[in-house]
């Protein structure tokens, strides 16, 4: 990501750099020395930052590019922004289900689309501002950030003392070495919402959460869509979970390139690119006019100066942390992507929570009692706490599990969102929830309330001595506690239950 390939240069994106990377900020004079120095403003930069301010700590924020990282820029912001205009699309090319006349919408609406995705971004972009941050009491400082020492960052001329810092560099996309690729000019999430004009061919090679959901927005808009995955689609999810999704899909047009690899990428001329892949073990060509890659993320750990910090790191697996988040140097904590296999905004929020504690006040929270859920914002939407099936079994734990489908929902069923359902796993013989899949339109607000259960102890039975509003999408969970509940009357007790109700009729 950089500020420099941020276009087009409209109202918006002009807007967006006014508060995230003004032209005109002069860096402060640095303090003697802080309490803590943060490099790198993404979400666990900016928590870690404002934290410390709001205590009455002087801290230094440190950022070369943009304000707010990778969720603002080229991220959750805007992504969600065009999932909702293509939500929106598709709702009015199937308007019949719900008693209007279809309508097709125009391809040259996706101009419109991308400005509204750029008006919203740059109205965030006020949140995760310089001067925000500078009115909060933290010392902004943009330009490179590197380490000098083990307790010292340089920054545009500027040394930064400090007793304690956080890296939080995030990360970028990670680009395969596949032959031709440097041939080609390709698409990342960092520069893929810079596009004025849909595609009319797009191929996303990578069948993670953030390909399936572009994928899915870009058909809705218009573009003929192909995956190509190395693997399955949606690797870490719950299989059926990931055959609804396949289905929605497959009947929105997507073409789906299963456990394929690509040969190589060609520049066919006149803004097409050609992909030869092998699948089924038959060698396919496409032509295409955009490629998106999204196959992983890459930790920022080059050219910051870790080595003159004592900070060891891995190319690959970015920053290493213990369970406290701190480095091999005692006075420098990392938190975020550049260090976490958690590459979640919500994440990184948690984990500068942490750092902040442990590092400023002799903290001893650990990063792994953290419940994390996640979603993946296809439509339906795939949520997920706690363990899966599969590493139940490899810890040798015996499991249960109690499923509700949508379909029987009366929110889902009004609304005419019935794929999907809850799932949750129970360690056997108890109500204790280890895992949760939830497939349903809006599963990531659904999810809360499993992982509140889980983080605080609840067990699965309570669920159904919760009254939930009727008609919502939430009475499922209610719904999988009392078929729990249900699994818990065993003949024995069914027949006390019977002798009881027999005996109050005399």
């Amino acid at each position: 990501m950089s500020s420099l390939n941020l276009s087009p240069k409209d109202i918006y994106n002009e807007k967006l750099l006014s508060n995230v990377h003004p032209k005109d900020w002069v860096n402060p004079e640095p303090e003697p020395i802080y309490n803590l120095v943060v490099l790198g403003a993404g979400t666990a930069g900016l928590i870690s930052a404002i934290i410390t301010a709001s205590l009455g700590g002087k801290v230094a924020l440190v950022e070369k590019d943009l304000m707010g990282g990778d969720c603002l820029n080229v991220g959750c912001v805007p992504s969600k922004s065009l999932i909702a205009s293509a939500k929106a699309a598709h709702m009015l090319k199937n308007a019949g289900i719900y008693g209007f006349e279809k309508t097709q919408p125009d391809r040259e609406n996706f101009v419109n689309v991308m400005e509204r995705l750029r008006k919203i971004r740059a109205e965030i972009s006020k949140n995760d501002s310089v001067r925000r941050y500078r009115e909060l009491g933290v010392d902004v400082f943009l330009g490179e950030g590197r380490f000098i020492s083990e307790n010292c960052l340089q920054v545009a001329g500027n040394r930064l003392l400090f007793k304690k810092a956080v890296i939080a560099t995030g990360a970028k996309a990670f680009v395969p070495d596949i032959p031709g690729i440097k041939d080609i000019e390709f698409l990342t999430n960092e520069n893929v919402f810079n596009l004025e004009k849909l595609p009319e061919k797009l191929a996303i090679v990578g069948g993670g959460p953030i390909g399936c959901e572009l994928a899915q927005a870009f058909a809705r808009l218009g573009s003929t869509v192909f995956i190509i995955q190395n693997s399955r689609l949606l690797p870490r999810e719950d299989n059926e979970a990931l055959e609804i999704i396949k289905n929605v899909f497959k009947r929105e047009g997507i073409e789906i390139f299963e456990n394929s690899r690509i040969a190589n990428f060609s520049n066919l001329g006149g803004g097409k690119k050609g992909i030869f892949l092998v699948s089924d073990s038959k060698m396919i060509e496409l032509e295409v006019d955009e490629i998106l890659i999204s196959v992983g993320r890459k930790p920022n750990v080059e050219n910051i100066g870790l080595e003159s910090a004592n900070v060891k790191y891995d190319i690959k697996r970015g920053i290493l942390v213990t369970d406290y988040l701190q480095t091999t140097n005692k006075n420098i904590y990392a938190a975020g992507d550049c260090c976490m296999k958690w590459k979640f905004t919500h994440a990184a929020d948690a984990a500068a929570q942490i750092v902040v504690q442990n590092a400023l006040f002799m903290g001893r929270k650990k990063l792994s009692k953290v419940v994390m859920p996640w979603c993946t914002y296809t439509d339906p939407e795939v949520a997920h706490v706690g363990i899966y099936e599969e590493e139940a079994a490899a810890k040798e734990i015996d499991v249960e599990y109690f499923k509700f489908d949508m379909d029987e929902n009366d929110r889902a069923i009004t609304e005419g969102e019935t794929e999907g359902f809850v799932k949750i796993m129970v360690k056997k013989g108890t109500d204790k929830i280890l895992g949760a899949t939830i497939v349903a339109s809006q599963a990531g607000e659904m999810i809360n309330e499993v992982t509140f259960a889980i983080a605080n102890g609840i067990g699965l039975s309570k669920f159904s001595q919760v009254v939930h509003p009727y008609p919502t999408r939430s009475e499922a969970i209610k719904r999988v506690a009392g078929l729990y509940n249900k699994s818990r009357l065993t003949p024995r007790v069914a027949n006390i239950l019977k002798w009881w109700l027999r005996l109050n009729r005399r």
